[in-house]
């Protein structure tokens, strides 16, 4: 089984840019599909966007649909966010998460978390 590692998050100003990464270990994280979620402390935990194991299929929600790209690079078992025109909403600690299955909103119970990183938009 991967484990995760995230990093690249910090504090910026609206409209500025971060890139996170997610770094797997393990030479199976090319079979993984990967999803970057966020929490607000009191809030629920919200899906951000979702890549397939090879790429080919990408979800994004709605908030950030031309903001925010995912990206992967197996060879560096390595998932990216680029977080671009950033608001102070999308303040959250921001984790990703790895699943064998696709992961959709739908999907319950991935199979593993990264520790999580903070991104801090100030407005």
């Amino acid at each position: 089984q991967v484990q995760l590692v995230e990093s690249g998050g910090g504090l910026v100003q609206a409209g500025e840019s971060l890139r996170l990464s997610c770094e797997g270990s393990g030479r199976t994280f090319s079979s993984y599909s990967i999803g970057w979620f966020r929490q607000i402390p009191g809030k629920e935990r919200e899906i951000v966007a979702t890549i397939t194991s090879n790429g080919d299929g990408i979800y994004y929600r709605e908030s950030v649909k031309g903001r925010f790209t995912i990206s992967r690079d197996n060879a560096k078992n390595t998932v990216y966010l680029q977080m671009n025109s950033l608001k102070h909403e999308d303040t959250a600690v921001y984790h990703c998460a790895a699943d064998r299955r696709t992961i959709t909103p739908m999907t319950a119970y991935l199979e593993v978390w990264g520790q999580g990183t903070q991104v801090t938009v100030s407005s």
